[in-house]
């Protein structure tokens, strides 16, 4: 059998002192922190499309990426080959989910037809290579954004005929997920959303967008697929207003169709950028709710307003993402996936490895990080204390609903000589660097 990655053995951990590039210095699988091993908490995942599909293409240049399978002419060989690399990838990595579009696993074919069946070629090798190396699929989903068919949406296409063909696809790609075992299944609405209203139907698209995804719960149902529905939210690009803006709209537009039951919320940290919000924001308001799934680990970039998909490295947003995670009681079913890409000029095999190592160690210390923080407990107590106010008197008949502005107005009367106490942010700020420091 070829070997893709000959250069690299498999990916240990060595500790904080290891100089070794090919090495954990934080990411320690069978490490206890709490009551769950860092594996069980972090539930890591590799992303088919950017690690295995991925060429370094931008807008600017063609891709740069130099990968050893695609040396390959016929297009179901390449797919065979990357099969074959994700799963050697995986394996020395310590990697134990994946995640995928249907047409990442296999080139789309002249018809619908041809392309399913590219697909199940494929999905019959990949089960194998699940069976014999015990990697799980952490969550499928359908490419509704790629092909020129998809310009103006999927569900939300002006043209019936494009809401048909998607409604196959995704009833396809959620066969295929069920059979490889896979325990979520996300949507992301990629050309969901209007560059101008001079020609939209605003009502009509996310009616029929709702409509949509309860035809995708009642399948679901049908064919016992009891895995967990997620969407994924996106302000913009490539549409200049996406439906999934952030996870306040996609929460409005659940209880709005009334399929706030049936879907919780993929998060995407450089997404969240985008929306104007931080990644932290983004999951708690998730956490809050109770509709906090699972998370596309990656970051942007802030000097740029696009979704650049960059390997996680920034330890302070990776422990204030994993406190969040904590105090959500973990993410499974859902899971940690690397939803990022090497940059352009890291093309050679080998950086794959840098950059899920640098990813991986970066959650595994911010776990490290924010299980210390929520052991001690101050962050909390201070949160607690500044809203002692609410938990006697008049706050305390504030939360339990018992006045109203007619006896507010009057205890006001008689209370409005008001103290106020600082909100120390700035020592808060310091507290948290020092935790980050001492790990």
């Amino acid at each position: 059998m070829t070997v893709y990655f000959p250069e690299v053995s498999k990916v240990l951990f060595e500790g904080r002192q290891s100089k070794n590039p090919l090495a954990f210095r934080y990411y320690d699988p069978e490490k206890v922190i709490g009551e769950k091993t860092m594996a069980e908490h972090l539930r890591f995942s590799m992303a088919y499309w950017h690690t295995l599909v991925g060429t370094g293409v931008d807008m600017f240049g063609s891709g740069s990426a130099v990968r050893p399978w695609d040396k390959l002419t016929n297009p179901m060989d390449v797919a065979k080959a990357r099969a074959y690399a994700a799963f050697e990838f995986m394996d020395k990595m310590q990697i134990p989910f994946f995640c995928f579009h249907d047409i990442d696993l296999a080139p789309e074919g002249d018809t619908l037809q041809q392309t399913f069946e590219n697909i199940d070629e494929i999905v019959a090798l990949i089960k194998d290579l699940m069976a014999q190396t015990g990697i799980k699929l952490l969550w499928g989903t359908a490419n509704l954004f790629s092909h020129p068919r998809f310009m103006h949406g999927a569900a939300t296409s002006p043209n019936a005929d494009v809401f048909a063909y998607s409604a196959a696809r995704v009833k396809r790609a959620l066969e295929i997920t069920k059979e490889l075992g896979g325990e979520n299944y996300v949507f992301w609405g990629g050309r969901e959303g209007y560059e101008t209203l001079l020609n939209t139907d605003l009502g009509l698209e996310l009616d029929n967008l709702a409509r949509f995804l309860h035809m995708a719960v009642d399948y679901a149902k049908e064919i016992g697929f009891t895995g967990q529905f997620l969407i994924e939210p996106k302000p913009k690009e490539p549409t200049k207003h996406q439906y999934d803006f952030d996870v306040a709209t996609v929460l409005g537009f659940l209880y709005t169709y009334g399929l706030e039951k049936d879907f919780k919320i993929n998060i995407e940290a450089n997404h969240a950028t985008l929306s104007g919000h931080t990644f932290q924001h983004e999951l708690r308001l998730a956490r809050i709710n109770g509709i906090l799934g699972s998370v596309d680990a990656n970051q942007g970039d802030e000097l740029l307003g696009w979704d650049t998909d960059q390997f996680p490295t920034n330890v302070y947003t990776t422990t204030l993402a994993m406190y969040e995670i904590l105090l959500n009681g973990g993410l499974a079913p859902g899971g940690l996936n690397f939803d990022a890409k090497v940059r352009r000029g890291s093309f050679e095999p080998v950086d794959l490895f840098y950059a899920h190592i640098a990813g991986m160690d970066a959650f595994a210390h911010g776990l490290i990080v924010a299980h210390n923080l929520l052991e001690s407990g101050e962050l909390e107590k201070f949160v607690g204390d500044r809203y002692s106010s609410y938990k006697s008197g008049i706050g305390e008949q504030i939360v339990k609903n018992e006045v109203g502005f007619k006896e507010l107005s009057k205890y006001a009367l008689d209370h409005d000589q008001i103290s106020l106490k600082s909100g120390r942010q700035e020592l808060l700020e310091s507290v948290l660097n020092r935790y980050i420091l001492e790990a």
